[in-house]
C-alpha cells in the first residue's frame, strides 16, 4: 500500500540509528560505556512516585480530561511555579496548555503554525524534531548556523530578509541541545525585537532550564518585557525530576498561539491520565531534584576534566545534558564516534545528526546507566585514554 508522500521527507530517526549500532556491539558481547541518548539514568524521586499512587487511587482520575487546556490543578501549578521561578505572570486558563512531554508541543506547533511555503527558522545544529514537523507540514526549514564563535547563539543580523519576510516560526533552545550553550536576557531581548518586527512567533524550548551547573540559573525568555506577544515557551518535567517516561509537560506564553495549538491537539488526542497531572503538580510545588544535579556535576567534571588531562580540549558546560567536544583533525564526526564505538567501547553522537553544522562535533551525555557515583565516566576517560592513540590536536 502507498504512504503518505510526507513520510518521505523524514531523514532516520537519530537516535533510532544510534540504538540500532548500541544494539549490534551489545549482541556482540561488548560492554559499552553509553554517553549517546540524554535520558536521566537515576529514578524519579520518591516523593513523586508516592503521589502518584494517591492519585491513581483517585476514580476522579480515571476518566478522559475533559478540561479546555488541561487538568486545572497541574496549570495552576505551572502558573504558580513560573511566578516563584522566573518572576513571570501566567494566566492558566488562557496563557497555560498541558502536553504529553515537550516533544509533543514541539511538533504540532509546526502543524498549527505551518502551512505550505511558510518558514520556520531552526537551530543548526538543534534538535530535529523542529526541522523535520516544520517539512512535514509542507513548510521550509531555513537554518540559523550555531557557531562556537558566536557562542552557539544564532547571529538574526545574518537571516535574510526574504526568509525573515516568510517566516512564521522561529525555534530558540537554551540551554542548548546539543551544545550545552545558555543565552542571556539581552539576546532574548533581541530575538523579540527581531521577531515583532517581522511577525514571528517565537518557540522558546526551555527542557533544560533546570539542569544547571555551578550556581548558574537560565532565565526564561518570557522574562523580557513584551514577550507575550510573540513567544510561546514549552517546558517539560522529563529533565527536572527524571520523568522523561512519565510524558508530561506544558507550554505558557501568547494567547493566540497557545490557543492554536490547542486547537490542533484537541482533535488529536484526550490528553494525559490525569493521575499523572496531579503528581507532576505536586513535583512542581514541593519536589527537589539536587541530588541528581549533583551527581551530573561530579560526571561533568570527572568527564571534562579527564579529557583535558588526555590532551582533548573540553568545554565545561555549566548547563543541560551534554559535553559538546570537538572531533581531532582528520576525523568526520561519523568517523570519530565510530572510532570510540568500535576501539574503546564509548558511544557518542556524532554532531553532524544534529544539523550541517554539527559536523566536527560530537556530543556526550552526562546520562550514564549502570554508573553509581561517577564510575563508568571514569572508565570511559580510562578507556579513550588507553585506547584512542591519536594526536589529540
Amino acid at each position: 500500500m502507498d504512504r503518505a508522500k510526507r513520510l518521505d521527507k523524514i531523514p532516520p530517526y537519530l537516535f533510532g540509528e544510534i540504538a540500532r549500532l548500541k544494539a549490534g556491539a551489545i549482541a556482540e558481547g561488548k560492554d559499552l560505556v553509553d554517553l549517546g541518548i540524554g535520558d536521566p539514568d537515576q529514578p524519579t524521586p520518591q516523593a513523586v512516585i508516592d503521589r502518584l499512587c494517591e492519585a491513581v487511587n483517585d476514580p476522579e482520575t480515571h476518566r478522559y480530561d475533559e478540561s479546555e487546556s488541561g487538568w486545572p490543578v497541574f496549570l495552576d501549578a505551572v502558573s504558580r511555579w513560573y511566578k516563584k521561578r522566573f518572576d513571570v505572570d501566567i494566566d492558566a486558563k488562557s496563557e497555560a496548555m498541558l502536553l504529553i512531554g515537550s516533544k509533543d508541543g514541539l511538533a504540532h506547533l509546526c502543524w498549527a503554525m505551518i502551512d505550505p511555503g511558510d518558514v520556520s527558522l531552526v537551530p543548526d545544529p538543534g534538535y530535529t524534531v523542529y526541522k523535520v514537523n516544520t517539512m512535514m507540514a509542507g513548510g521550509e526549514a531555513v537554518t540559523m548556523p550555531l557557531l562556537e564563535k558566536n557562542g552557539f547563539v544564532p547571529d538574526l543580523t545574518a537571516i535574510s530578509t526574504d526568509a525573515a519576510k516568510k517566516a512564521k516560526l522561529m525555534f530558540l533552545n537554551y540551554p542548548n541541545n546539543p551544545t550545552g550553550a545558555i543565552a542571556s536576557l539581552d539576546f532574548y531581548k533581541d530575538a523579540v525585537r527581531f521577531a515583532k518586527e517581522y511577525d514571528i512567533a517565537i518557540c522558546s524550548d526551555l527542557a533544560y532550564s533546570e539542569v544547571t551547573y555551578d550556581g548558574y540559573d537560565a532565565p526564561s525568555m518570557l522574562q523580557v518585557e513584551g514577550a507575550k506577544d510573540v513567544v510561546i515557551e514549552m517546558h517539560s518535567l522529563s529533565k527536572t525530576f527524571n520523568m522523561t517516561g512519565w510524558r508530561i509537560g506544558y507550554a505558557v506564553g501568547n494567547k493566540d498561539v497557545v490557543g492554536h495549538l490547542n486547537k490542533l491537539k484537541s482533535n488529536l488526542d484526550s490528553r494525559q491520565f490525569p493521575a499523572i497531572d496531579l503528581a507532576a503538580a505536586y513535583a512542581l510545588e514541593t519536589v527537589s531534584n539536587q541530588s541528581t544535579l549533583d551527581l551530573y556535576t561530579r560526571r561533568r567534571d570527572i568527564l571534562v576534566d579527564g579529557l583535558n588531562e588526555i590532551g582533548w580540549k573540553v568545554k565545561k558546560p555549566v548547563a543541560s545534558l551534554y559535553v559538546w567536544a570537538k572531533v581531532p583533525e582528520g576525523f568526520t564526526s561519523a568517523e570519530f564516534s565510530k572510532l570510540l564505538l568500535t576501539d574503546a567501547g564509548v558511544l557518542v553522537i556524532p554532531g553532524n545528526g544534529y544539523g550541517e553544522y554539527g559536523e566536527g562535533y560530537v556530543r556526550m551525555s552526562l546520562t550514564v546507566s549502570g554508573d553509581k557515583d561517577g564510575d563508568r565516566m571514569a572508565e570511559a576517560v580510562r578507556r579513550i585514554r588507553d585506547n584512542i592513540k591519536i594526536d589529540w590536536k
